[in-house]
């Protein structure tokens, strides 16, 4: 039995540590702050108990003693917990309070350090919190102290004398007062100051002003404030990026979903994961497949037309010496990778990617020439109706199947908000219009001319469509659109 006092960083889910996502990805119970980002939450297990004990400086919050509590109480039940804190357990986040109750109640426990946002926000912010010949050390200080202890420990004058770069974190309200302080222990009025709101997330806002007039601009909690010559700086390459700013829904499967979300958080954009499939196992539970496997040997040709029934195939085949003497086909580069992925190298992988351009491209048959096609359950039939009539056997086996996953009414609320939805494959396209009844955010991208095609024969407009039908390109062709570089 271990509670596991983990940093989640500052905000965004990429500067998750390595040990925190291990733990996550195997953990019975999570326990987290309402900063927390939700794609964190999604390397959950699907039997993982999710509980929101977050602190709201504007509302109702759950008491510390009760969070102790439940870290004890789960901890004693023998499951693997996880307490998913913002920034660093022990950086002005009580983690030691947490860990003091595990220690007098006798539970295990680990902390898993975090990066905190006392330095990850200005970096994001292109503030660095100490150069060279200017700014040679820094102060981190609470602006928020304990009220019940009914005194300040915080000798904001000494602070100011100290020099340096200050940063201040939960100090919003009191900041007047603060830099009234700061100022009478000695720093000039004109001192470059500036606030960092949601670091390190594409909600960022930076505020720069001085140290007299930072107060005069709107702030908002979650922020960062830095004081020094340091805040000047604006090396800011975190708010440049293409997509900054820009909410975008993904509507993959929830297991396929990481890899674009991934990208587009590296251009910029707050992405919002709302499935409207999912992919389960054919209706006899993958007989079928699994014998066509064993009996690989027989066949010339397999041809896969997406990552799903490339995975799924692969896995059912096991022992890859069973492919010797067989080719591969992949319709296009997603399931061509996926198949590098799993080890295997295609043969032909067509130069457009949609199953016409592969008819062009495949060779005719030998005498008696068979093609195994493992797909979903549900596709078109461009492909084995044209291999029959070039004159292949054709074997259709279905490897997986996709059923529609209803967005509940909250990620529905998201889609106002969002300026983007992406599509990936047709089924996706269907299930969305049959939940949402076709409302969209502005702009619908799709990943390539099928899907596409049938976001049109839905009503939709298709305001973006890249030339290769890859994630990269897909991404890219958002960041053209949004930029105006689009045609």
């Amino acid at each position: 039995m271990t509670v596991h006092l983990v940093g989640a960083g500052p905000g965004d889910p990429g500067l998750l540590t390595v040990r925190g996502a291990e733990l996550l990805e195997r953990a019975d119970v999570v326990v987290h702050d309402r900063l927390t980002a939700a794609a964190l939450l999604d390397r959950t297990p699907q039997h993982c108990e999710v509980i929101d004990v977050g602190k709201d400086p504007s509302g109702s919050s759950v008491p510390q003693d009760e969070i102790n509590a439940l870290l004890v109480e789960r901890g004693l039940s023998g499951a693997t917990v996880v307490r998913l804190k913002g920034g660093d357990p022990f950086v002005f986040a009580r983690g030691a309070e947490e860990a003091a109750a595990l220690e007098a109640a006798g539970v295990d426990y680990e902390v898993v350090p975090g990066i905190t946002s006392a330095f990850a926000a200005p970096a994001d912010a292109g503030i660095p919190v100490t150069m060279r010949y200017s700014s040679t050390h820094v102060t981190v200080v609470t602006g928020h102290e304990d009220p019940t202890k009914g005194r300040t420990d915080v000798n904001w004058e000494a602070i100011a004398a100290a020099g340096g770069t200050i940063v201040v974190l939960m100090g919003v309200g009191r900041w007047p007062a603060i830099s009234e302080r700061l100022i009478a222990g000695g720093l000039a009025p004109d001192t470059p100051a500036a606030a960092v709101q949601w670091g390190t997330t594409p909600r960022q806002r930076t505020v720069r002003a001085t140290l007299a007039t930072l107060a005069d601009h709107e702030l908002a909690p979650p922020s960062t404030i830095v004081v020094g010559s340091v805040a000047a700086q604006r090396l800011d390459w975190f708010e440049r990026r293409p997509l900054f700013g820009r909410r975008v829904v993904v509507t993959r499967a929830k297991a396929q979903a990481g890899g674009l979300a991934d990208l587009l958080r590296a251009a910029g954009a707050e992405v919002t994961t709302i499935p409207t499939i999912e992919v389960v196992d054919p209706p006899d539970g993958g007989a079928a497949l699994a014998t066509a496997a064993e009996s690989v040997s027989r066949y010339d040709w397999v041809v896969l037309t997406s990552p799903n029934a490339a995975a799924r195939f692969v896995r059912a085949v096991g022992d890859a010496r069973r492919l010797a003497g067989v080719s591969l086909a992949v319709v296009g580069p997603g399931t061509d990778a996926a198949m590098g992925e799993l080890g295997l190298a295609a043969d032909l992988v067509p130069q457009r990617h949609v199953a016409e351009s592969l008819l062009e491209e495949f060779p005719h048959p030998p005498p008696g020439g068979r093609v195994l096609l493992p797909r979903a359950e549900v596709a078109r039939d461009v492909l084995p109706d044209g291999l029959r009539r070039a004159g292949w056997e054709v074997d259709i086996v279905t490897a997986y199947r996709t059923r529609p996953v209803v967005p509940s009414d909250e990620q529905l609320r998201g889609v106002e908000s969002a300026d983007a939805v992406m599509f990936a494959s047709s089924s996706a396209v269907r299930n969305w219009v049959a939940a949402t009844d076709g409302r969209v955010p502005p702009v619908v991208a799709a990943i390539g001319p099928v899907t596409a095609g049938t976001c049109r024969d839905l009503g939709l407009e298709v305001a973006v469509e890249p030339a290769e039908s890859t994630l990269r390109a897909f991404v890219d062709s958002l960041s053209e659109h949004f930029s105006g570089d689009s045609a």
